[in-house]
């Protein structure tokens, strides 16, 4: 016998998607072991890493059972067997759909298309993990669940809104786990969390039942450990839904993975976008970004400072899209019992509605002709996710609208144009603080450049393997 045959296998929480998908298409291990194993997980961390708002035991053991019977009968399917969780803005038959609030809610009586596209995969849906009111902040907390917490550090936020699926893919209660991304929501908490976070093109993951969701800001985006992974499981829920407003042509992320992206010009952008309040790049992370930048020339490509100057209309855009998104969801929402802060940027998105609404639509396509003008020279731009590392968990705590507006843009100034824009990006890990936080970078792409973005990110990884670094176990 071999060394290698005389290795014990890794334990399930240290599998990846892919990985898990192949121990569980050769029988090495089974969908009931996994689920229950992540499930197990998920019950012992709870009370302190406080990752989830619905956990399906049950009803995910019985869906794991029929995985096994379907793989012992030769059926094989990308994730079919596989623990994966989403987040609490996405409906799930027979489950409540929160989004972060307070209250009372009646079941949901039909899946959401990546829901749907989850299970024609085989993936058993362990639950949905927590997220902030109506995905407002880069914190993961709310009165009706309490603080979600950083698992490389306990005082901490993972970050938001996709917090509790950043905080469960980190932590290896799940190997990977869908979230949603309206200002950085997915990007933000992958580089507080060391994950790979991508925000696809707008429409490529189906928000539906939304046509589109916050007038077009938040699209859906994978949360994984390691490139592939993330790329498969964007593989996997991409594709439209009928109703769907915005249907890019079809990409093969996989496919990108392990393909050279060629000699690329980068621009690096360490410049604010816009803000109305004081905001500063945290200088161990604008090192963090320059050494990244140091790692990419060193591969070949042409690294460039070259500051992108988004100007005042992009913030134009934004606002009333943002907060007449909220007004919208909380409408549909009348039974959720909400903080004050919600209900201010409720009323201020009623206001902004209608004709300033319709103006911020409009001037979408203008920006997307200017700043896609700075694309001439660059292939892609590499930012700062964040401007500082994860804030303690309670800072947003029982604070006003004009704080929590200083704090969060203080922290989380330049994720959110890119949403304006409805391009790609992918945060990719880029090392950690003194005091061992995560650190991320953005790789910024024009439209449908999720190939190229993909394909960079894991040329990355292959040099600095960031998957190595794990946190210390929850459970």
């Amino acid at each position: 016998m071999s060394a290698p045959d005389r290795l014990a296998p890794k334990p399930s929480a240290d599998l990846g998607l892919s990985e898990m998908s192949a121990a569980l298409a050769d029988g090495s291990v089974s969908s009931v072991a996994a689920v229950t194993e992540a499930l197990d997980r998920i019950e012992a961390a709870q009370p302190t890493l406080n990752a989830f708002r619905t956990v399906r035991r049950e009803a995910a053991l019985r869906e794991a059972a029929d995985a096994d019977a379907r793989l012992a009968a030769g059926e094989r399917l990308p994730l079919l067997g596989v623990p994966i969780a989403v987040k609490d803005d996405t409906d799930i038959a027979g489950e409540i759909t929160a989004f972060g609030c307070g209250g009372e809610f009646a079941p949901k009586t039909e899946d959401a298309e990546s829901v749907r596209r989850l299970r024609a995969a085989g993936a058993v849906i362990v639950g949905k993990a927590n997220t902030c009111e109506l995905g407002q902040l880069p914190f993961t907390s709310g009165e009706a669940f309490g603080h979600t917490r950083n698992p490389w550090d306990r005082t901490r936020t993972p970050g938001g809104s996709s917090g509790g699926s950043a905080a469960a893919v980190a932590a290896g209660l799940v190997p990977a786990a869908l979230g949603s991304d309206g200002a950085g929501s997915v990007r933000i908490p992958a580089s507080w969390n060391n994950l790979v976070g991508i925000k696809p093109q707008r429409g490529r993951i189906s928000t539906w039942p939304h046509a589109e969701a916050f007038y077009g800001l938040t699209v859906n985006g994978p949360l994984a450990r390691t490139v592939g992974d993330a790329a498969l499981l964007l593989d996997v829920t991409a594709g439209p839904h009928r109703g769907d407003l915005h249907t890019p042509a079809p990409i093969d992320a996989s496919a990108a993975v392990g393909r050279d992206p060629g000699k690329l010009r980068i621009a690096l952008s360490l410049r604010i976008p816009f803000t109305a309040t004081k905001t500063a790049l945290d200088p161990q992370i604008a090192a963090a970004v320059h050494a990244l930048a140091t790692t990419l020339r060193g591969l070949g490509h042409t690294v460039t400072v070259a500051d992108l100057h988004y100007g005042l209309m992009i913030g134009a855009s934004f606002l009333p899209r943002s907060m007449a998104g909220i007004a919208r969801v909380r409408d549909a929402m009348p039974e959720a019992i909400v903080d004050p802060r919600t209900t201010a940027n409720a009323r201020l998105g009623g206001l902004l509605g209608g004709p300033v609404l319709a103006a911020a639509r409009r001037a979408e396509p203008l920006l997307r002709t200017r700043i896609g003008a700075f694309f001439d020279d660059y292939d892609l731009v590499l930012a700062p996710t964040t401007a500082t590392p994860p804030p303690r968990a309670e800072e947003i705590d029982g604070i006003g609208v004009g704080a929590t507006n200083a704090l969060i843009t203080a922290a989380c100034p330049y994720t959110w144009p890119w949403n304006v824009l409805g391009w790609p990006s992918v945060n990719v890990p880029a090392g950690f603080t003194d005091a061992g936080l995560p650190i991320g970078a953005q790789l910024m792409g024009t439209a449908n450049s999720e190939p190229m973005l993909i394909s960079l990110a894991a040329q990355l990884e292959a040099e600095l393997r960031w998957e190595r670094a794990r946190p210390t176990p929850w459970w």
